[in-house]
């Protein structure tokens, strides 16, 4: 029995159907280490992980907490275990309190009171000791998303995890609440903790963990000390190929103005002023990217360009004025002045995750006279369009009537993706294009950016990702409390820059 492990997986299976998600897995975990698992989007990290926590059952394989074999059937048998799990999309009651989600499922008999007086003084303590101050008696949709990944592991912690599972932890937050989430988990391995990290960002792998694991199509290829190895190394090792780790374009050669915004504001339910006078150009075959902290317009801005929200202002289309404050200010008009839209949250506002694939990927396309001649849906050409689109932006597994919700994160996004650059639109709107996306499927979802820009379309790139704005975009505008603070090209300047606009400083104010 090796007490020096926190976990042993030896020969894990699991599949679904006719999917081998993982085949015989073998993993070793130091004790206060953090250690991370990568791979491409399907690779079965996620499914691993949650074999671990009880989520699923391996078909075959066994388990190993501390040395000791242990069966977890369930998750209460994995929080008995001592393992916590922080999943990518967040597990908490929205109308709860902090204080509220905490205990959830672990209180102490029928009584609440004692409940949550015990958590609220633990609380307490885990803030002082991992920066980790939220207050408990916020309502969970009042917090922001890097508070609300703080709720969660205060969850785990309040369980008394030893050993926790972070899933993607970084894939809605900014630069700064990352960095902050790091300096948590650094805390927490010091003080003896386990962490597992599923990640698919290298940057993220080479500055936190300790060792690395990567599986490829359900195995597991590799585990190196992360000392040892390099960014051009695990990416190889990730999609069996070399990858570029780098944007390859040649400079932009714009024409005409496509997009014209002048003046434009948006106002909220609450009154707040989300856009206030927002002016900007977009001319054919260039990318402009809006850089800005999560929260400052960015998303008020994809919303009316894409018609979901209305506003004042004017915005022009190749010259046409669109309606921005009537009942034709909506998605179905914009669709036909050629405006395509991916959002930014994939599984709110741009797939239904319950539907299959097929049927995902004609929304808003429908009425295409392929599709629909007037009284009923061509559903097998709807289908066949499907198979199409799969094999051109490689989703796995290619099933077009798997449901959404069965798609990897990388894998819903090619989806969505596919919907919309295939329409050949004029105007490309695109938010957060890799977001818990892994390195392969990041190097295509550039290239498919890249032509489409150079095919001569105008696309608006919305990113948290600095270095994606960097990399993708011809010119950067930079957005602080609704407002453009300025504008750059990539070449003429650097993220330090960018992230004082970020912060509302201007040379003016410095």
């Amino acid at each position: 029995m090796d007490e020096t492990l926190a976990i042993e997986l030896r020969g894990i299976s699991k599949a679904f159907g006719p999917v081998q998600a993982n085949k015989d897995i073998s993993i070793q975990v130091k004790r206060g280490t953090i250690h991370g698992i990568i791979g491409e989007n399907g690779a079965g990290k996620s499914t691993l992980m949650s074999i671990l926590y009880g989520f699923y059952r391996a078909d075959s394989g066994e388990v190993f907490i501390g040395g000791k074999k242990t069966e977890i059937p369930d998750s209460q048998a994995a929080i008995d275990a001592g393992i916590g799990m922080v999943f990518q999309h967040f597990k908490l009651v929205e109308n709860f309190t902090v204080l509220e989600n905490v205990i959830l499922g672990a209180e102490d008999g029928r009584l609440l009171k004692p409940s949550l007086a015990k958590a609220r003084k633990l609380l307490k303590k885990l803030a002082d000791d991992y920066e980790m101050d939220v207050d408990p008696d916020a309502i969970i949709e009042d917090l922001g998303v890097g508070q609300q990944q703080r709720v969660e592991i205060l969850k785990a912690l309040y369980r008394e995890a030893d050993i926790l599972i972070l899933d993607e932890p970084t894939g809605v937050l900014t630069p700064a609440e990352a960095d902050h989430l790091f300096r948590i988990l650094k805390g927490l391995r010091d003080e003896g903790k386990t962490i597992i990290l599923i990640t698919h960002k290298l940057r993220e792998i080479m500055e936190i963990t300790d060792t690395v694991s990567v599986m490829r199509r359900g195995e597991m290829t590799a585990t190196v000390k992360t000392a040892e190895t390099s960014p051009e190394q695990l990416a190889e090792l990730m999609v069996g190929r070399k990858v570029l780790l780098r944007v390859d374009k040649t400079p932009a050669t714009p024409g005409a103005v496509v997009l014209e915004v002048e003046n434009l504001r948006v106002v909220d339910d609450r009154n707040v002023e989300r856009l206030r006078g927002i002016d900007l150009t977009i001319r054919a075959g260039e990318v402009l990217g809006i850089a800005g902290v999560s929260g400052n317009g960015q998303s008020e801005l994809l919303e009316i360009l894409g018609g979901y929200a209305k506003g004042t202002g004017v915005i022009r289309v190749n010259g046409q004025q669109i309606d921005i404050t009537g009942s034709a200010s909506d998605a179905r008009t914009r669709r036909a002045r050629g405006i395509a839209h991916v959002p930014e949250d994939r599984q709110r506002e741009g797939l239904i995750m319950d539907y299959r694939a097929w049927e995902n990927i004609g929304f808003g396309y429908h009425d295409d006279p392929k599709f629909n001649s007037g009284l009923l849906m061509h559903n097998s050409a709807l289908k066949t369009d499907c198979v199409d689109k799969m094999e051109r932006f490689d989703v796995r597994p290619p099933d077009p009537n798997l449901a959404a919700k069965n798609f990897s994160g990388g894998n819903q996004q090619k989806i969505v993706l596919a919907r919309e650059i295939e329409r050949n639109p004029d105007l490309l709107l695109i938010g957060q294009p890799t977001r818990g996306v892994d390195i392969g499927a990041i190097e295509f979802i550039h290239q498919q950016i890249v032509a489409l820009r150079d095919q001569g379309k105008a696309i608006l790139l919305v990113s948290v990702e600095l270095d994606e704005i960097m990399a993708l975009s011809d010119r950067i505008a930079v957005m602080f409390d609704g407002r453009i603070m300025g504008e750059r090209l990539p070449s003429e300047t650097n993220q330090g820059e960018l992230g004082l606009l970020m912060a509302g400083i201007t040379e003016d104010a410095a």
